[in-house]
Formats: structure tokens, sequence, C-alpha cells
């Protein structure tokens, strides 16, 4: 059982000892703390934070906490019941509010849940910040308001809805293609939200949604993670109903995956590629992506003239740096695309609209798709970590082993070889290290993983 502080939030286990897991009580100080937080941060007469969650079973427990917490503090409380992470950070600043808050863990198993917070644009909060509430949390320093100043809670069920509205005015999504086009594309929904927003936007673009595992009762029916090894389901049906591709998201809807007619993995890696493809070829620019994406968005990059960049693992690295470079997409290689001129978050529903736009106009199957793009090949690996474990000394000797190599430290490290690349870094979720590797076959980037796993056996003496 584990509860995982972090500055983009707090994740952990349901159930257990208090400060261990994600019990009530740590639900309550964190929500208490993020609260606190807020009317440090914008001295006025009324707070609104909209909160949202994702379909699993402790999801309406740890909302109900959360939520009556903030009205304990005075904050009046946006409640979007049922939602998705997207469609939260859309519903923050059409509410005006000062912040929000997604309940879900994303695509850890159902015993997981969490708490991920969002400042006044509906943007993941920074280090600084996220250290600030951790802080906040840590001094017990937190007041609660009288009486007669509570907040109140008021239901809205209609942003996803609205969300969609967003999406399909976006002048790059090809309504009318789409629609010519008429796709029939099964949908694994996992049991969680994607299974309500991801029908909903393909029925309003008029294409044949055949729903697989779109019931959100939070009882995932396959590891919740968007990976081949768990789509079994979804390529038998893909293949059964003559469909023209098959999409999966994770539980709280950021991450996106495509499946070809064949039943075959379009790559999650590649979502961000084809849909950045798209962009690029309508309005030219540059691209960003977190240091452990493929190099195929470079090379997509630059054959539409704009400029590459790596940033640190983890969506608020991303989007600092897109925002940076002025970027017109860009998101991380697990499957989420940042398109800016909705907002700065991982959005599959966006994602959804601007695949099928490109394959509308393309006028090929997924596969002949897939084809037109780079072949690099990935693997993601991971060695559990134990207490006594010093993951900094680790990663210092591998650096040190490979001195005359390419090496970037922002995140861990990466190792650019000449035809392929790793990437070692500490989880922030998980109590883990990661391994990625990519090189220009699949045996290539196993047999570089196994390598460094090797490695690091021998360095930890494990």
């Amino acid at each position: 059982m584990t509860l995982i502080k972090s500055i983009s939030g707090i994740r952990g286990t349901i159930g257990g000892a208090v400060e261990e897991n994600l019990t009530p009580i740590d639900a309550v100080k964190f929500a208490a703390a993020y609260g606190t937080w807020i009317k440090q941060q914008r001295h006025k007469e009324n707070y609104r934070v909209v909160v949202g969650r994702d379909a699993r079973i402790s999801g309406e427990m740890i909302q109900s906490l959360v939520m009556n917490t903030l009205v304990g503090m005075g904050i009046h409380v946006i409640d979007l019941g049922l939602s998705t992470t997207p469609t939260v950070e859309v519903a923050v600043p059409m509410e005006h509010a000062d912040g929000g808050i997604i309940l879900t863990a994303s695509h850890n198993p159902k015993q997981w849940n969490a708490l991920k917070l969002l400042n006044h644009k509906g943007e993941f909060l920074n280090g600084v910040e996220g250290k600030k509430i951790l802080e906040i949390a840590d001094s017990d320093n937190m007041t609660f308001a009288e009486v007669d100043d509570l907040g109140k809670i008021t239901k809205n069920d209609a942003y996803i809805d609205m969300h969609i509205d967003e999406v399909l005015k976006l002048p790059l999504v090809n309504k009318k293609a789409i629609k010519a086009a008429k796709f029939k594309v099964v949908v694994d929904g996992v049991n969680s939200t994607g299974g309500i927003a991801i029908p909903l936007l393909l029925e309003r673009l008029g294409v044949h949604a055949v729903k697989l595992y779109c019931d959100p009762t939070g009882h995932f029916p396959h590891n919740p993670e968007p990976l081949k090894e768990h789509l079994g389901d979804l390529a038998e049906a893909v293949v059964k109903h003559h469909a023209d591709f098959g999409i999966v998201v994770d539980p709280d809807v950021d991450r996106l995956a495509f499946m070809d007619e064949k039943g075959e993995m379009f790559g999650e890696e590649y979502t961000l590629v084809a849909c950045a493809d798209y962009v690029l070829s309508k309005t030219p620019g540059n691209t960003v992506s977190n240091m452990s994406s493929t190099r195929a968005l470079r090379d997509v990059t630059e054959k539409h003239g704009g400029m590459y960049g790596a940033s640190a693992v983890g969506e608020v690295n991303v989007v600092e740096l897109m925002k940076k470079n002025n970027v017109v997409i860009g998101g991380e290689g697990n499957g989420g695309i940042i398109y800016p001129e909705l907002h700065y978050g991982r959005d599959a529903l966006v994602g959804v609209a601007l695949f099928l736009s490109l394959l509308a106009e393309k006028k090929m199957t997924v596969s002949e798709l897939r084809a037109t793009y780079p072949n690099y090949y990935m693997s993601k690996k991971k060695i559990q970590l134990t207490p006594e474990l010093d993951v900094d000394a680790i990663l210092s000797a591998i650096e040190s082993n490979y001195s005359d190599e390419n090496i970037t430290t922002i995140d861990g490290v990466k190792i650019d070889f000449a035809d392929c690349w790793v990437h070692l870094r500490k989880s922030n979720t998980e109590p883990i290290i990661r391994i990625y590797t990519e090189a220009q076959s699949q045996e290539a980037a196993d047999s570089l993983a196994n390598r460094f796993i090797a490695e690091i056996k021998a360095v930890a003496n494990i």
C-alpha cells in the first residue's frame, strides 16, 4: 500500500493506515492544504473550485470528502461529477474559477486514486506551487470558515457536452470530411468516463461508435494502461465489426491510443506524431514532447520546417517548454495530445478529432497512414524500488560509465546514441525506475533495455 506526495498532487492506494495510503484523513488534509493555497494566491471574497472525477470505485467517496472540505473552508464548489481530466481543465477558465481538482489515478489500477491539482488557468501546478501545498499540509496551518461563511456545492453535469462543443469549434476539425467518410470505430472506454465522452464526440461527428467497456462502473475490465498487451478484446472487436479502427483511452481520458483496421496497434507514441503531422500541415510551427518520447515527432516536425524541443517528463514541464517555444502542438509519447488552440492540457477528445480529420482528408486506412511515418520501436520497462536503494547514486554511476556519449540529465539520465537512445528516470507516480529505450527494431530496443536493467542491477548489487 502506498501514498505518494508530489508537486503534481497526492496519489495513493485506498484503505490502510493514515499517511501510508490515501485514506479519508489524507484526502481531507490535502484538500484543505490546496484550499489554503488558493486563498493565499487570490485575495477576494468568493472562491470557486471545479471538481470532477473518473469512474473508479473510490471516486464518489473521495470526491465527497474533498468537496466538503473545500466547503468547510468557505470555498464554493462546481461539481462536475463523472468527468474527464481535460474536461475539468477546460471548465476552470470557463467558470472563472480559482482552481480545479480532478480525482483520478490516471492509468493506475482500481485500488489507486489521486488528487490532481489545477491553477486558475486550468493547468497543472508548477514545482514551486506544488511544493508550497505540501508544506501547508505538513504544517497543519489551515483555518476553516465560520458557519455563516461556508461554501456551497453547485452541480453541473453539462461540461462534457460543453467540452465537445469547444473541440468542434476548432478550425482544424474537419467535421464535413469526417461525416462524409462514414467511419465505424470501436471504443474501449475501460469502464470509466471515456466511455461517456468519446462516444458522444463520435456521435456529434457522424461516426458510428461500437462501444466496448463503456459502462462507467469503475470496474476496469483489464489493466487500464492503454498498451498492446492489455487490448486483446479491442483487437478482436475491431476485426469482428469490420471497423475502420479502434480507440482506447485511460480512465481519465488524457491518454489516447489507436488500433488499425487489422487489430494491430498504431503505436501510442504515434498518436502525437499523426496529430502533429496534421496540425503542422495546416499551421506550420514548432513542437515539443518529453525526453521519453519517440524521435518520429522530431522527424515529422522537421519535414514541415519546424523545430522540435524535448522537455523533462511530466505534463507541466512539457507545457512550460511549449509556451517558451511558442509551439502549435505538443504532448507526451504516452498518447497525450496538447493542442494550445483549445487549452494547455493532454486531451484525448482533441486527439480523436484531429486524427479523424487527418484520416478523412488522407482517404487511406489507418495501417496505410502508419506506414507513412518513420519506423522506430520502443521498449518501456521498469525496476521496482526498495527503500534502501539510492537511486540518485545509481543514475550517477551510469552517467559516469557513459561520459563519452551524448547525455542529458535534466530528468534522470538520457543517453543518445547514434541510432538509438535510453532514458533512465525515477517515476513521479510509482516507486520504480523507468527504463525507456528506442531503436530501429523491437529486438534492438528490448535488447538495449535489458542491457541497462542488468547494468543498473550490477551497480545496485541487486
